[in-house]
């Protein structure tokens, strides 16, 4: 499950646009572009400049307590809708 709360997977991947109906007060709906979440959906609030997207990874014989995670970062782009283009040199 990702950490960031997805609305649900866009139709037409890499193609941003902003949806109203349904918002909750102070968020809003943008899209991530690129990357290995392409076209996904997100609610965020205030416009934040990065997103930080995870995915747990498996990990064989990992002693108690290790989670392992890939990290993906997105950034705000500028204009309108509101989208993040994905990151690849971060972190």
């Amino acid at each position: 499950m990702l950490p960031v709360r997805a609305a649900s997977q866009a139709p037409g991947a890499g193609r941003a646009r902003r949806v109203r109906e349904g918002a909750v007060a102070g968020w809003e709906t943008a899209v991530l572009a690129g990357g290995p979440e392409d076209g996904l959906r997100v609610r965020v609030a205030g416009q934040p400049m990065v997103l930080q997207v995870v995915r747990p990874c498996p990990a064989e014989d990992a002693p108690d307590g290790v989670l392992v995670q890939a990290l993906y970062v997105y950034r705000r782009e500028p204009g309108e809708p509101l989208r993040y283009g994905y990151d690849p040199v971060s972190p």
